[in-house]
């Protein structure tokens, strides 16, 4: 049964790599805009399964495929810190960070779709993941040359945690792999209940 990632990001093509999954890649291209209201758990696990829907809708045929969508937000005070738009976002964000504790919030979402897309509901699963990510005391020099390195620009709350972002990072509790932006051991676990194997050369 064919695996697809609906999603662009070379990160999660590495980490889904590193587990011996074998898949093809497909970005799902959604609008990404929190709702009225809407509480960040709920967003991210919004996202997740509409990139697998998404995804699923530009397949053809009738061939069984199995889709893993993700979201990974940056959470501060209750609040979804996105991709900066300039310096002056990534700063904001990056000061609202420093010297404190956020949640990095990872919502995975697998759907198997047995005989293709026209004939049933897909069977799926999906997995909310948070860790605890704290953060050194900042200062403005440094958030300067962080954002010249060009790093924070495609990150959401401007920071990449396996990237030169990590010096900033005093401790985390909880899933490395989910603030990159797949929890592996979650993934493995659910790939497995699709029928997926891992580990495979």
């Amino acid at each position: 049964m064919e695996l697809i990632l609906a999603s662009s990001s070379p990160r999660r093509r590495d980490l889904l790599a590193q587990i011996g999954v074998q898949f093809g890649v497909q970005s799902a291209d959604i609008d990404e805009t929190p709702l009225a209201g809407e509480q960040p758990s709920a967003y991210v696990v919004r996202m997740a399964r509409e990139k697998v829907l998404a995804c699923a809708a530009s397949q053809q045929g009738s061939q069984a495929f199995t889709i893993i969508g993700a979201d990974t937000s940056v959470i501060a005070d209750d609040g979804i810190l996105g991709k900066p738009q300039d310096y002056n976002d990534a700063e904001n964000m990056l000061l609202r960070l420093s010297g404190r504790v956020h949640q990095v919030m990872t919502s995975v979402c697998i759907a198997t779709y047995s005989n293709g897309i026209d004939t049933q509901e897909p069977t799926s699963t999906t997995q909310l993941v948070t860790t605890d990510v704290s953060f050194q005391t900042l200062n403005q020099a440094q958030i300067r040359a962080y954002w010249n390195s060009g790093e924070p620009q495609d990150k959401a709350g401007a920071y990449g945690i396996q990237g030169f972002g990590a010096v900033f990072v005093d401790s985390i509790k909880g899933s490395y792999s989910a603030v990159v932006g797949l929890p592996l051991a979650e993934v493995a676990e659910m790939l497995r209940s699709a029928g997926v194997p891992i580990w495979q050369k």
